[in-house]
């Protein structure tokens, strides 16, 4: 991916040097119990990957009840210039944000760029305690995005899927939840909670994570169209990432049956599809998800 060189968005804020608590090391307490790798991979199915709703899994990380104050107000740290990755991760936020002001301004809206934090282990969020262990996140509340630079290691030794635009492709599946989110989609997706059963409200995070699987492939079209950042192999890299976490190939991997009933993401060929969908038409329309009679 041809990164190096080009703007860095100043909507960056590092926070790994605060020590917050929870560190990254060991296993992750998921509603106040300690539970191990096994259990990790099947808990990525329901918010590990990608950004189930975190207004309903940082309430169970932070005990229930009325999420922590955000992180107080003050001056943003930035990150420090030698440091390639947080530079890499700059850069590939600065880039949605230019594809995303062109996209909204032809629609006759204006687009409000989200913040990125860098944080190690855990952090306070407007949706409660993040932990790094739920991988990236988008937090409605606060619009912002989430992560630890941790995970990128383990999408690349333990998810078998390395490479710079699968690292890109995370960041722009985020953005494209803050997307959703300016749209009002995520809000009326919100709204059907306790309306609807849990496999129907399953189907409909599905359909709200592939859309976001579309608005990463949006943002790749309109980016390769205005500044040729695409080098052999990457939308490879990319296809791969879906393929590794789709909720079918989470749950294979942790050795279990397969239960359609339970996704809340996708299947690896679903991901794959609605990121490609995206990539070549390069249409918000064309994201529709839940108008499609099939996903």
């Amino acid at each position: 991916m041809k990164w190096e060189g080009n703007r860095e968005s100043d909507n960056v804020e590092d926070r790994r040097g605060e020590g917050y608590g929870g560190g990254g090391g060991g296993s992750p307490i998921f509603g106040g119990r300690s539970i191990g790798i096994g259990t990790i991979v099947i808990a990525l199915v329901g918010g590990w990957i990608f950004g189930i709703n975190p207004l309903t899994i940082l309430g169970l990380l932070s005990g229930g009840g009325a999420p922590p104050a955000a992180h107080a107000p003050g001056p943003a740290q930035r990150p420090p210039a030698d440091d390639t990755m947080a530079r890499f991760v700059s850069t590939v936020l600065a880039d949605t944000e230019d594809v995303w002001q062109g996209v909204f301004q032809q629609g006759g809206a204006r687009y409000q760029e989200p913040q990125l934090v860098l944080f190690r282990g855990a952090t306070r969020t407007a949706c409660g305690t993040g932990q790094a262990a739920m991988g990236p996140f988008y937090c409605p509340a606060d619009q912002k995005v989430y992560i630890d630079l941790g995970f990128y290691e383990t999408l690349k030794n333990r998810l078998g899927a390395p490479g710079d635009f699968a690292q890109a492709y995370v960041i722009a599946h985020e953005v494209g939840h803050h997307v959703q989110n300016q749209l009002g989609i995520s809000g009326k997706v919100d709204q059907m909670r306790g309306r609807v059963s849990k496999a129907e409200y399953n189907a409909l995070s599905v359909r709200l994570e592939l859309q976001a699987d579309c608005f990463a492939g949006v943002w790749a079209h309109h980016a390769q169209r205005a500044r040729q950042i695409l080098e052999q192999g990457d939308v490879e890299e990319a296809m791969n990432a879906a393929a590794r976490i789709g909720d079918d190939a989470l749950q294979r991997a942790n050795g279990g049956a397969v239960v359609p009933e339970s996704f809340t993401h996708g299947t690896s060929a679903q991901r794959q599809r609605w990121f490609h969908n995206g990539l070549q038409n390069g249409s918000v329309k064309g994201c529709d998800t839940f108008s499609a009679r099939s996903v």
